[in-house]
């Protein structure tokens, strides 16, 4: 492969660059009623064995399978055990104890007769089937017990999780803290959705755009508006950084007249550790240091934005919260459409994703791939990645791909 040049970088030298300048964020305790979606900071043991003690998986007759070899046999009905009300007493020889789903096993039973099998004359209980030992009972400690580790640390907690921890009597967690992204957009050009927009004019999309990205990606997204093109707007507005734990800047990344982010910055003790990456879209990335906080200056195109953020900004939320890097492993699909051989950039191509007659999966990248349409972006449901100077590929062959979340 031919050297890069003109100060253009990789994707892997520039997103190493970037996890280089991320830790993982203090930890906090939490009600576990309000963890969902957080991240363990810690591992979570049981406080409790589940089952607490052998209790019946079904309504019936709890019975000493010694009793029930031969069948039809007559047993002698002495109590009645509930969930939460169990038997207090032994069953003895001929003996049985009415017994309901959750109820703990009455001491001398080992097994359960489920009431279908069974008849009642009023007197005494007539079993028809026969029942081995620990037949319809779930054993102490079935699911898990006291002490067991059940969650690592590093877990996302879904509500799955957040409905055994409960059952793990366990009622506060240790989470990651939620890291804090100040998000700046810049340009004349932009207004706010819903306000006038003048003939040289358009909304901006990108800073509500990233603010929900870094929501779901479990963030906090901080919203420090729009820099007009102008170093003492931009100076003011990145003021706001303080108590963030990184800076995103949105435009002005490029070399024009009027991309002034990069040059600004820099006036105000920006260290930048890269400013290009052979990619596309999102060659003019902007990665360094100012005021002692990372900053990830993205491109302005709202699809360069997208493809860059899921492929930096997520991995360093992830960072920060704990998560483990590099877990995912790497996915194919086959390609829906022929594909030109590639040039020097590494290739993100929007795709859909579909299955085959055969059912295996089938990313076919859009015939359009310009940076600006947002619209199209939303369309697709992973990137296709073409490694620099790729050969021509036809329909058929394995290509790798990066699924888009499709809640960020």
């Amino acid at each position: 492969m031919p050297k890069l040049n003109d100060g253009l970088i990789s994707v892997k030298e520039a997103l190493s660059k970037v996890l280089s300048a991320f830790l993982p964020l203090n930890a906090e305790e939490l009600s576990i009623a309000d963890a969902l979606g957080r991240v363990l900071a810690s591992d979570v043991a049981s406080r409790i064995t589940q089952p607490p003690a052998s209790v019946s998986a079904m309504d019936g007759y709890a019975v000493r399978s010694d009793d029930v070899t031969a069948v039809p046999v007559k047993l002698t009905q002495i109590g009645e055990a509930s969930a939460g009300s169990g038997f207090i007493g032994v069953i003895r020889k001929g003996e049985t104890v009415r017994i309901f789903t959750g109820a703990p096993l009455p001491d001398g039973a080992d097994s359960v007769v489920i009431q279908e099998d069974t008849s009642n004359d009023g007197i005494q209980i007539t079993v028809h089937e026969m029942s081995q030992s620990g037949r319809h009972v779930r054993p102490k400690g079935l699911d898990f017990s006291k002490e067991e580790v059940l969650l690592k640390a590093g877990t996302r907690l879904n509500s799955r999780h957040i409905a055994l921890v409960s059952a793990m009597n366990v009622p506060w967690v240790t989470v990651r803290r939620k890291p804090r992204v100040a998000i700046l957009s810049n340009g004349n050009e932009l207004v706010l959705p819903g306000e006038p927009i003048g003939p040289d004019q358009i909304i901006s999309s990108n800073n509500l755009g990233l603010i929900a990205f870094v929501a779901a990606a479990g963030g906090i997204g901080i919203n420090l508006g729009i820099a007009k093109d102008d170093p003492n707007s931009i100076r003011q507005k990145i003021k706001g950084v303080e108590g963030a734990d990184m800076l995103v800047t949105i435009g002005g990344a490029s070399v024009g007249d009027y991309d002034l982010i990069k040059s600004v910055l820099s006036g105000e003790g920006l260290d930048i550790s890269f400013s290009r990456v052979a990619m596309r879209p999102g060659k003019p990335l902007i990665f360094g240091k100012i005021f002692e906080k990372p900053v990830l200056g993205l491109p302005g195109n709202p699809v360069s934005a997208g493809v860059t953020a899921t492929l930096f900004l997520k991995p360093a939320i992830d960072l920060m919260l704990g998560l483990v890097q590099g877990k995912e492993l790497q996915e194919t699909a086959k390609l829906g459409r022929d594909l030109e051989k590639n040039d020097r950039r590494q290739d993100y191509l929007r795709s859909s994703l579909s299955l085959d007659d055969n059912g295996e999966l089938l990313a076919t990248p859009f015939e359009k791939q310009d940076s600006s349409m947002l619209a199209l972006f939303t369309q697709a449901d992973c990137l296709a990645v073409r490694a620099p100077y790729a050969p021509a590929a036809k329909k058929g062959e394995r290509v790798q791909i990066i699924r888009l979340d499709p809640d960020a």
